[in-house]
């Protein structure tokens, strides 16, 4: 289990140092901020859709590991998927990391997003962990208002 644990740590850090999508996208059809006040992660999700799937998805922002390395994973995962994929996936994602610790993990829904169940062992870490995902619902739901974690 540490090793597992230990690879799990490896792809968060490797995501926050080098960030996948990271940046202003280019024709970008609705963006979407989000902050998160307690630990100052600010974040902005910018996409690209067309005919109901995600053509193109970025980020740019600052923030802990966690909340970029999930933005990252995130914008890696969600790239070319149907808008109601995109959808699915946030709702897995979010009910994973919702969960009771004891809970198994299906990675086959989430893949390589599966390496972010750990932060139920630590509360105020989902909010890192989600911060995105909430972002890119809101942007793809054509909410207004910023999000936030509080």
């Amino acid at each position: 289990m540490s090793e597992l644990r230990e690879l799990y740590q490896e792809i968060i850090l490797d995501h926050n140092k080098n960030p996948r999508n990271f940046g202003v996208l280019e024709g970008a059809t609705c963006s979407r901020e989000g902050y998160n006040p307690l630990c100052g992660d600010h974040l902005h999700i910018h996409l690209r859709l067309a005919e109901g799937r995600i053509e193109g998805i970025s980020f740019e922002g600052s923030g802990c590991a966690i909340s970029k390395a999930s933005a990252s994973l995130m914008t890696a995962a969600l790239k070319g998927k149907e808008v109601a994929d995109a959808e699915r996936l946030f709702e897995d994602f979010h009910s994973m990391v919702m969960a009771d610790v004891a809970e198994p993990v299906d990675d086959t829904k989430l893949g390589k997003m599966a390496i972010f169940a750990g932060v139920r062992e630590f509360p105020m870490r989902v909010k890192c962990a989600t911060l995105a995902w909430h972002a890119m619902k809101s942007a793809i739901s054509g909410d207004q208002a910023p999000v936030s974690t509080e």
